[in-house]
């Protein structure tokens, strides 16, 4: 199942962007064989470890040159590797992509890390929030007069970073379909962060949108495009930017026949927005979906995750799927033809290992050498 079916993706285990890059690669159809380090993640893993779905776990010592052959075994036959370490990391281990090519010259060889292989801050550690730091993104986001709001690790890690990543690495290898010949893929958190930010860059440099944050159209500024909280304490989005859906909102909310400042009169913005909220908190937030079903009005009730699978859209199209027990997303997005399936379970640490050195030529007296020199687990 899915359209990468029949791709045979290394990753070499590492945290966040990555992981997620290999899952999104998986949820498509590849085939993708976690090399994960002795003792597994420092965060632990498990079933809920959804990160990790869909893969094969072999668990490798790469200090050891035993460690490092293995994984150049594994490379031989592999349509691409992935890895998340700082620069330069992966060549002192012996799996940089000069290694790696040598023994596959079509392999993809797709890097992750926050500011990229080279630059002056290239070997500095960061995360997510510091990446996203540099793009301008994180000053944009957050309402007027606070502080910048963090928009989780979203931004950074897994748009910016894995997605990207992934992206990089299917673009990678439909090149090497016609020159056969495979490349590196630099994916960098702080570069693909701001490609996502290229249409308020677009916006700023037109005059069009503020560096002050909670005055532009997208980022609280306006009463339509805006969170307000309902009589229950809980909360309701509206995204009513169009005239159209304005005045379907206004319709909703009773104040259809009353005179208001223009829409887009941005003076009366907080004047408007303190008229929303006050009739917004008459009602429940259930009560307020039963008001604005099958309206226009851009409306969505602000869901916990728990919540989430249980909205009537969501179930109507299977958005979750449960797993061994474990609720999750289903992978997105979705084919007409060949169509994407979670394919196995987070695995357990080196739950694969023989198999995965069984497909790759190794023998059991083999095998059973590197178990007693604890190369692999």
């Amino acid at each position: 199942m899915g359209p990468l079916r029949g791709r045979r993706i290394v990753e070499v285990s590492g945290i966040g962007p990555g992981p997620f890059a290999g899952m999104v690669l998986a949820d498509m159809g590849a085939e993708v064989l976690r090399v994960e380090r002795p003792g597994g993640s420092p965060f632990g893993s498990g079933p809920t470890d959804l990160l990790n779905r869909g893969k094969r776990c072999i668990c490798v010592d790469l200090k050891q040159s035993a460690g490092v052959q293995v994984v150049l075994d594994l490379v031989r036959d592999a349509d691409a590797l992935i890895e998340g370490f700082r620069p330069g990391v992966t060549e002192k281990l012996g799996i940089g992509p000069a290694e790696c090519r040598a023994v596959n010259p079509r392999l993809v060889y797709g890097r992750m890390t926050g500011w990229g292989q080279d630059g002056p801050l290239a070997r500095e550690a960061g995360h997510d929030i510091n990446y996203i730091s540099l793009t301008g993104a994180l000053h944009a986001m957050g309402r007027a007069g606070e502080k910048p709001a963090i928009p989780l690790n979203l931004v950074g890690d897994f748009g910016g970073g894995g997605l990207m990543l992934a992206f990089g690495v299917v673009c990678a290898l439909l090149e090497a379909k016609d020159s056969g010949q495979g490349q590196v893929v630099d994916a960098a958190m702080v570069e693909g962060a701001s490609v996502l930010l290229a249409s308020i860059y677009g916006a700023h440099l037109t005059g069009w949108w503020t560096e002050e944050r909670g005055e532009n159209l997208l980022d609280s500024g306006a009463h339509f495009y805006e969170v307000y909280e309902t009589s229950d304490g809980k909360h309701v989005s509206i995204g009513s930017l169009e005239p159209q859906f304005y005045a379907s909102l206004l319709e909703r909310l009773g104040l259809g026949d009353e005179e208001l400042p223009a829409q887009m009169d941005k003076s009366q913005w907080p004047v408007l927005k303190e008229r929303l909220a006050a009739v917004f908190r008459t009602k429940t937030r259930d009560q307020w979906c039963e008001v604005f079903e099958g309206s226009d009005a851009c409306f969505a009730p602000v869901l916990a995750m728990s919540e989430a699978h249980e909205h009537p859209h969501n179930a109507a199209r299977g958005s979750f799927v449960t797993i061994d027990g474990v609720r999750q997303p289903r992978p997105a997005p979705r084919f007409s033809r060949t169509d994407t399936e979670v394919a196995r379970p987070p695995a357990r640490l080196g739950e694969h290992t023989d198999e995965i050195l069984t497909e790759a030529g190794y023998t059991p007296d083999a095998i059973e050498a590197l178990r007693e020199q604890s190369t692999v687990q």
